[in-house]
């Protein structure tokens, strides 16, 4: 007797019309169709002889077609007996020690950095993303830096206005005097003022658009993330509010900036005052699989989520709003994708929601 063994880093997942394959060792993911997924659940508990004695000649060789596009894809391998069934599957548990995972700050006055700076290590935040609503000179870039020099942060992203001052020189002393930031993103640029190069130790992108947050939140496939990670905290958690803190233009602490509901403002409450808060954390384990439609996406696992523009349709029983996202335009149901923007009803809830 021979077995096909899924490689336990290979996670199918199913929708109504087509699974999504990933590899969540190569960080890649593929669409196949639907049948293919009865075909892998029927792998686990039947040999291959066993398995195509239920099928006539024709789905015969239909199953062998799959069974070798499984194999070419190199999502397992083929053994004698069912010898490797004593090696334990792949944990799908999440573990993060950080109390904070993330923070976004619409920042305003630099300044609010040394307010906060013991919070982020008390909370052991492991990433500062910045966006910036005035244009920052390459002093503030380098200052920012240097008040999280020797933190237990791993990284910074910042968004800022472009200004006429940015230019090769002053991107070159960012690189030069800066060790934490890893993401330098400037936004309503008309003209790059030169060609970026992968000459910098921080990525740096140029951004024709104006930036708001409220473009926050969009479902688009060039968002999605196989990282083992992120895919993890996705079947355990909210891929998108786990352990996450936000302070707003404002200085009120939020889940997010975007939501509605503060806890405190950042004058007068700490960080961790404001974690503690009844209610603070009430999405942290609203998963993709418990939000209705997403629940049947087979996207569901490499997708962020979001509870500042949904929907607004649905609630479970704890008066959580489980309803779709508002700014996603895939119908699992199809396999089809519409630009939501299109959508009167969709568009009409957003200019009802829209805060800034």
């Amino acid at each position: 007797m021979t077995y096909f063994n899924l490689f336990s880093n290979i996670l199918p997942t199913k929708g109504p019309t087509r699974i999504l394959i990933s590899d969540l060792q190569r960080n890649t993911s593929e669409l196949h169709p639907l049948e293919l997924y009865e075909i892998i659940v029927e792998l686990k508990s039947h040999s291959i002889e066993d398995m195509m004695k239920n099928y006539d000649e024709a789905s015969k060789e239909i199953v062998q077609e799959y069974l070798n596009l499984l194999l070419e894809k190199e999502y397992g391998f083929i053994s004698k007996n069912d010898w490797d069934r004593n090696f334990p599957p792949l944990s799908h548990e999440y573990h993060e020690p950080s109390t904070i995972n993330h923070i976004f700050i619409e920042l305003e006055e630099i300044g609010l950095l040394n307010k906060i700076k013991s919070s982020i290590e008390n909370l052991g935040i492991r990433h500062l993303v910045i966006y910036c609503l005035k244009p920052l000179t390459a002093k503030e870039l380098i200052e920012i830096d240097n008040t999280f020099k020797t933190s237990v942060l791993s990284g910074i992203e910042i968004f800022s206005p472009f200004h006429k001052d940015v230019d090769l020189s002053f991107i070159q002393a960012i690189h030069q005097n800066t060790v934490r930031i890893y993401s330098l993103i400037f936004y309503n640029c008309s003209q790059p003022p030169f060609k970026a190069k992968n000459e910098f130790r921080f990525s740096l992108r140029f951004l024709k658009d104006e930036l708001q947050l409220s473009a926050c939140g969009k479902v688009e496939l060039k968002y999605f993330n196989t990282n083992i990670s992120k895919v993890l905290e996705a079947i355990n958690h909210n891929s998108c509010l786990h352990k996450k803190i936000g302070i707003d233009k404002n200085g009120n602490i939020k889940n997010c900036p975007l939501m509605l509901e503060s806890f405190g403002n950042i004058q007068t409450t700490s960080l961790e005052t404001a974690l503690n808060q009844p209610g603070f954390k009430k999405y942290w384990n609203l998963t993709k699989d418990s939000v209705e439609i997403c629940k049947d996406c087979e996207f569901r696992y490499v997708c962020t989520d979001c509870r500042a523009y949904t929907e607004g349709s649905d609630k479970n029983k704890a008066g959580l709003d489980i309803s779709k996202p508002l700014k996603c335009g895939y119908n699992p149901y199809t396999g089809k994708w519409k630009d939501w923007t299109k959508n009167p009803l969709k568009k009409k809830i957003f200019n009802s929601l829209k805060i800034r």
